[in-house]
C-alpha cells in the first residue's frame, strides 16, 4: 500500500522513522527524455502500523531530472512482503513501468489527455475509455509506437475500419 499525503497522520509517522540509518538500494533509468533515480529503504513494520499482515515499511525516493530541472518525490509503502530491498524496488518499478509507459504516459503525451476540455458528466470517463481502447487495439496489432501508429492510420481511414473489424 502506498502512503502519500492521502493519509497525513500515517505519512507523518512514517516520515519520522530514522531513515538516515537505513541502508539504501538505488537504480537509475533514462527514458522519455528524463533521468530517474529511485532509492528504496526498507525496515520492519513498527508495532504502531495497524494493518493486518504488515511486515515491512519502505521509503521510496524518486529524483527525476528533465531538461535540467530536478524534482523529488518521496512516498512510503507498507507491505506484507518480507522481500529484500532490491526485489521490492523491482516490484515498485515494474508497477510504475506498466502504469506510466504502457497506458498513462501514452494517454498523457500522445493523446494529450491532461489538456482535454472534456470535463463534465461521464464524458471524461468515456473519452479515457476510448483512448485506452485505441491504445489496446494498436498494441494488439504489434504497434509499439502509438503516435506513429496514429499517424499511419490517419492517412487512410480504411486502415482504422479494418483494425476495428479485426478486433
Amino acid at each position: 500500500m502506498t502512503v502519500k499525503g492521502n493519509m497525513p497522520a500515517l505519512h507523518r509517522q512514517l516520515r519520522k522513522l530514522p531513515w538516515t540509518a537505513v541502508p539504501a538500494v538505488s537504480s537509475v533509468s533514462t527514458d522519455h527524455g528524463r533521468r530517474v533515480r529511485r532509492t528504496i529503504k526498507t525496515a520492519l513494520a513498527p508495532a504502531w502500523v495497524e494493518f493486518a499482515g504488515a511486515a515491512q515499511v519502505a521509503q521510496v525516493r524518486r529524483t527525476v531530472t528533465r531538461k535540467g530541472k530536478k524534482t523529488v518525490e518521496v512516498v512510503y509503502l507498507i507491505t506484507s512482503s518480507d522481500a529484500d530491498p532490491a526485489t521490492l524496488a523491482a516490484w515498485v518499478r515494474g508497477h510504475w513501468h506498466i502504469v506510466e509507459n504502457k497506458l498513462h504516459w501514452v494517454r498523457d503525451v500522445t493523446y494529450q489527455e491532461d489538456k482535454s476540455l472534456v470535463r463534465t458528466g461521464n464524458a471524461p470517463r468515456v473519452m479515457a475509455s476510448l483512448r485506452s481502447l485505441a491504445i489496446s487495439l494498436l498494441r494488439l496489432h504489434d504497434h509499439a509506437n502509438i503516435a506513429a501508429a496514429n499517424r499511419h492510420h490517419a492517412r487512410d481511414p480504411q486502415r482504422t475500419i479494418k483494425l476495428l473489424q479485426a478486433a
